[in-house]
């Protein structure tokens, strides 16, 4: 009779080890079954040994072998009870491979103090009623939504809907969506947002009368429809643009695009072709996929140069403004700057998904950059020779 772990678990245990996430395995199984279990996934690695490995090819007695040389251990539940803090934290530290067998649900809250101890952040998965106190204390409980007990739900962080330990990797890795997000907002966005405030003022300033703040907001429905439903769609198709451009370079066309998510995300196909009957496996897919995001990160930031310019004045021509304002310079050279250093830099790849691009690809976003420009100084345009007119009314903000 066998319990086997699911197709996704080996797979997961590697991207989790590759993203530097320590994965220890607590069960009630017996420590023979779990090491097996432990060999099987990856959570100990072909070729660590554990104490009773080295005893057992030395040929000598398991007390004779120093503890510290073996990367991988198995602890007995039976063992685990008798441990001090001292001896625990000590298993904790020097050893990469951990299986804590024969366990009760009482004690891993221990073992999730003593990785506290070490100063891991800690996540733990548990399903039942004695869970509860080990999903409270770590800093990510994670409940089984299936299998799961209510109190266990009641008390974790998370619930996996599924009860696949792979999906919490795959949360991991959307962690990174996050932080690329994030290196658009702050990284590209703050310097030159800042550099605004020591724009000077347009020329014909004080000609216009003062906003009346009871019935003229300073985020009004014109602004919301210049920012997003005119502007904003441009970039939008800037970064698709780019982003279709990559596929359609490596193989795939539009066309062969449509419908094909559910195959492209599927681990288990690595002969999907593309237009031309290219067969392309999961990870060069993704490779490909995140190499899009990556053109379509460094696409907003190239039609930001021309947003930027574009915010320098309400009515007034760009031209007439000139570009005197030299923090403005060094933001619009700091967003590239970054972009390119996202881009670029060895091991972004790992930690932001992020790949290198071709140089020609920086380039398809600079017709919609240089149609944002032209757009807005039109608009201008007929704001100053029309005032009152119906321009001023939809656009001027």
């Amino acid at each position: 009779m066998i319990d086997p772990p699911r197709a996704t678990v080996p797979d997961a245990v590697g991207k989790c080890r590759s993203a530097g996430i320590k994965v220890i395995m607590v069960t009630g199984d017996h420590p023979i079954t779990a090491k097996a279990i432990a060999k099987g996934v990856g959570i100990i690695s072909e070729g660590n040994e554990t104490v009773e490995d080295i005893a057992a090819r030395l040929n000598i007695p398991i007390n004779e072998v120093t503890p510290r040389d073996a990367k991988a251990c198995v602890v007995h539940g039976g063992d685990l009870k008798d441990l001090t803090a001292e001896q625990l934290d000590d298993i904790l530290k020097h050893h990469t491979e951990i299986v804590f067998a024969r366990t009760s649900p009482q004690q891993k809250l221990i073992i999730v103090e003593g990785c506290q101890r070490q100063g891991a952040i800690v996540a733990e998965t548990g399903d039942g009623v004695n869970d509860s106190p080990a999903l409270k204390k770590a800093d990510i409980g994670v409940a089984m939504g299936i299998a799961g007990s209510d109190v266990s739900n009641q008390a974790a962080d998370m619930i996996l809907l599924d009860d696949n330990f792979a999906s919490v990797v795959t949360g991991v890795e959307e962690v990174t969506v996050t932080v690329t997000i994030l290196c658009i907002d702050l990284g590209t966005d703050m310097v030159p947002a800042i550099s605004l405030a020591y724009e000077a003022a347009e020329s014909d300033i004080m000609k216009r009368q003062p906003r009346y703040p009871k019935t003229e907001k300073l985020v009004n429905e014109r602004l919301i429809s210049i920012a997003y439903g005119q502007i904003g769609m441009i970039q939008a198709l800037a970064g698709f643009f780019t982003y279709f451009v990559i596929l359609a370079e490596n193989g795939f066309l539009p066309s062969r695009l449509l419908g094909i998510c559910v195959h492209w995300d599927d681990k288990h196909i690595n002969d999907l072709e593309d237009s031309y009957g290219q067969q392309w496996t999961y990870e060069q897919r993704k490779i490909v996929e995140f190499t899009c995001h990556t053109a379509f990160f460094a696409s907003i930031v190239v039609v930001q140069w021309a947003d930027l310019i574009i915010c320098k004045t309400r009515r007034n021509s760009v031209f007439q403004q000139g570009m005197k304002n030299k923090i403005l310079i060094f933001g619009l050279f700091e967003e590239t700057a970054l972009a390119a250093f996202l881009s670029y830099c060895p091991g972004m790849d790992v930690a932001l998904r992020m790949y290198p691009l071709k140089p020609n690809w920086w380039f398809c976003a600079f017709p919609y950059s240089l149609l944002i420009f032209i757009y807005d100084e039109i608009r201008k345009l007929i704001l100053r020779r029309n005032p009152g007119g119906w321009m001023e009314r939809e656009t001027y903000y």
